[in-house]
């Protein structure tokens, strides 16, 4: 099942089911482009991997860390299905960055790998944009990673036993194909990411991990169509405005 999060034409927010012809919820049927999809999951935080792709850490001359490479992005990062995200102005490159994202069912701390799965919603589309300028200046990364709007995705959250362990993971520009990757490519698996993570803090319910791109990061320009695609979750679309 395909879950999405939409405001219907009267202007309610509803939890459905995502179909290729439409959406349903407690027996209506809307056409995809008659309500506006909201991101899939409003989490306390988004859990961040950084270079856990040998290539992409290749690309940008570094090596894969000894252990998951975590920093945060905050819920103001968040963007929907369809939106048009507005970038920093004034900056020589802001990056996409396509990610498989792991969504939390429930409180947890301390999920050894083996059980980690027992803790998983399902699966969504995430794009970790990147303001190259200033993460290269910053070590917390909150002007690099955690400017507004710097987080699409959705469109759905898919249950796991539809997203296979070797998925691809592929991003679009304006309908070229910039990367392209899978799942089982991941230096640091799913499990293994819970159980580091939660060692650490405590993951709430619809909190997301999104678990790193793979090579082919590039910088995107004012007008640009972005679509990133996973197998068995489907393709998130947003927009993008730079002032």
């Amino acid at each position: 099942m395909h879950h999405v999060r939409f405001r219907d034409p009267a202007g309610a927010i509803r939890q459905g089911e995502w179909h290729d012809d439409a959406i349903t919820f407690g027996g209506e049927r809307y056409d995809h482009d008659e309500v506006d999809v909201l991101p899939p999951v409003e989490p306390s935080k988004i859990v961040c991997i950084g270079r856990n792709y040998a290539e992409h850490a290749a690309e940008f001359d570094n090596d894969v860390p000894d252990r998951p490479l975590l920093f945060l992005k905050p819920p103001n990062t968040l963007a929907g299905h369809g939106d048009t995200v507005t970038l920093p102005a004034g900056k020589d490159r802001i990056d996409h960055e396509a990610e498989l994202a792991v969504v939390i069912d429930e409180q947890c701390r301390h999920v050894a790998a083996e059980d980690a799965m027992d803790v998983v919603r399902g699966f969504t589309c995430l794009n970790d944009v990147s303001n190259r300028d200033d993460q290269n200046e910053e070590q917390n990364w909150v002007r690099g990673k955690a400017f507004d709007g710097s987080a699409p995705i959705g469109p759905v959250v898919a249950d796991p036993e539809h997203v296979p362990d070797d998925a691809a993971v592929r991003l679009r520009v304006n309908g070229e194909l910039r990367q392209e990757g899978s799942r089982d490519q991941l230096f640091f698996d799913v499990p293994t990411l819970i159980e580091e993570i939660t060692t650490y803090l405590t993951l709430e319910p619809g909190d997301v991990i999104s678990t790193g791109t793979p090579a082919g990061v590039g910088p995107l320009e004012d007008g640009d169509h972005v679509e990133v695609e996973i197998e068995g979750v489907g393709t998130l679309e947003h927009g993008v405005r730079i002032p």
